[in-house]
């Protein structure tokens, strides 16, 4: 009996070993190939909801996939700042900035390139907003007034509104009544001046105009009253060839420009869900140099160093 229960163990040991070192067959998936499988990655300055923002980013990843060739998945960003950060350290290839975040990150960046944004992000502007019922018609109102800005590194929410009142004569952090808030995007600052939590707030003129299309501010509550001179604003900026060029292969900087620069709600899913949401038509060529006055701005008004 022991004679044959050893027979038996031997065999079966032979039988594991030649499994274990038999060939892989023809068309048989490897999986650590799989697992280094190179993956583009896309980040969005995280100044609306949430939700929206990956339902939307989600659809720009599949696009950009199957135009590029190349696995693209959205990373989300908690804040401004981490999403700049995430794009010094080439964690993420391709970024939708707003104006100051975009010089920011490109000055960290050597090489990395603004290459598209929407018709309006060429003339952008932002408005300031305030109760239904408060009799305020230009900017010089905001002097004594309660101010919510967006987020400390927003464009439009806060580094030109900003601006626009220095040339007005307020000092945003002398003039106003309490130090101005900064509630961290624009739908939170119309939230705050709808709630009568701060008198004044300065928001993305597109948000605004979006959240009035979609019914999602109460005109009974809050109103437009202001609004600002025109400039650059945001942009799709690329990273340098190091981190874009270099890993997925040459040429992959311009099929994403070219990818971007064709994109048609008409012409599939995922287009027409990044377009709405962006409330755009289409994307237009940009450059770094559009960006000079944001970089002047940051310095005079002493946010460079943020």
């Amino acid at each position: 009996m022991k004679k044959i229960f050893s027979i038996l163990l031997t065999a079966l040991m032979i039988f594991s070993l030649t499994a274990c070192s038999a060939p892989k067959k023809e068309g048989t998936k490897d999986n650590t190939a799989k697992k280094s499988e190179k993956v583009m990655k896309i980040g969005y300055l995280p100044n609306e909801k949430k939700t929206e923002i990956n339902n939307a980013m989600t659809s720009m990843a599949k696009y950009l996939e199957t135009k590029t060739g190349i696995k693209t998945e959205f990373v989300p960003s908690t804040d401004y700042t981490a999403l700049v950060t995430a794009f010094e350290r080439g964690e993420i290839q391709l970024a939708w900035f707003g104006g100051f975040t975009g010089v920011q990150a490109r000055s960290k960046v050597a090489g990395s390139e603004a290459i598209a944004q929407r018709p309006i992000d060429a003339k952008f502007k932002s408005v300031f907003i305030s109760s239904k019922n408060a009799p305020y018609t230009d900017i010089k109102d905001v002097k004594g007034k309660s101010l919510t800005f967006g987020s400390e590194t927003s464009t439009s929410g806060h580094l030109m509104p900003r601006y626009f009142l220095m040339q007005a004569g307020i000092d945003a952090d002398k003039d106003l009544n309490g130090k101005p808030n900064f509630s961290g995007a624009h739908d939170k600052s119309i939230k705050l001046v709808e709630s009568g939590a701060y008198q004044v707030a300065a928001v993305d003129m597109s948000v605004w105009d979006k959240f009035v299309k979609e019914k999602k501010v109460d005109l009974t509550k809050v109103k437009a009253f202001y609004t600002t001179p025109e400039f650059f604003d945001y942009n799709w900026t690329v990273n340098s060839d190091e981190n874009l060029d270099k890993v997925f292969g040459e040429g992959t900087k311009k099929k994403i420009v070219d990818a971007i620069l064709a994109m048609d709600a008409s012409k599939s899913t995922e287009e027409k869900d990044v377009l709405t949401f962006m409330n755009a038509d289409k994307f237009i060529p940009t450059q770094n140099s559009n960006y000079k006055l944001i970089e002047e701005v940051m310095t005079k008004t002493g946010l460079d160093k943020k």
